[in-house]
């Protein structure tokens, strides 16, 4: 009986700890999700100002 409320006490904590961490993880999952559609703003915002840069697709990068 006692191994068994050892076992169940290991399990409980192990749970307690997951679920801590499924919490953190979706806290940060919704600050990103919020991140990218600023970007998003940001980047529909500056294509529809018309002030986009030019993208030569030849042109070497800096590092070659």
């Amino acid at each position: 009986m006692e191994k068994l409320e050892e076992q169940i006490a290991h399990l409980t904590r192990a749970v307690d700890d997951l679920s801590d961490v499924i919490a953190r993880q979706s806290r940060q999952i919704d600050v990103l999700e919020h991140r990218v559609a600023m970007l998003m703003q940001r980047e529909a915002d500056r294509q529809s100002e018309g002030g986009g840069g030019i993208v030569l697709g030849d042109e070497r990068p800096p590092h070659y």
